[in-house]
């Protein structure tokens, strides 16, 4: 399934006023880069991808609508997977969008 493109405009207007944003398309879904490193992203699966510092996931994990990714089974960590009721409303988007660029940022430049 290819990515929901309304959160994908929500995302690119919750981005707006971020500096060094760009866009690209990866792994069915769309990237949001802030400096070339991904902070969150339009999912494949309906959600959102968001970037997370493994140390500063507790806070917003829920464990039901957000949970940390993973692949084949196994934990990627620093990878969070939204689903789309936890961005219903544009307060939930831009607090999910915040925590992806701020750990974005931490890390280094690309």
């Amino acid at each position: 399934m290819p990515y929901d493109p309304v959160i994908a405009d929500r995302l690119r207007a919750a981005l707006a006023g971020v500096d060094g944003v760009s866009e690209k398309r990866m792994f069915g879904g769309v990237g949001f880069m802030v400096n070339g490193t991904m902070a969150v992203a339009a999912s494949s699966t309906g959600g959102v991808m968001l970037r997370s510092d493994p140390d500063d996931s507790g806070g917003i994990i829920d464990g039901v609508a957000i949970t940390e990714m993973e692949m084949k089974g196994r934990p990627m960590k620093g990878w969070l997977a939204v689903l789309p009721e936890a961005v219903a409303t544009d307060e939930d988007l831009q607090r999910i969008v915040d925590h992806g660029v701020t750990a974005a940022r931490s890390l280094p430049s690309r």
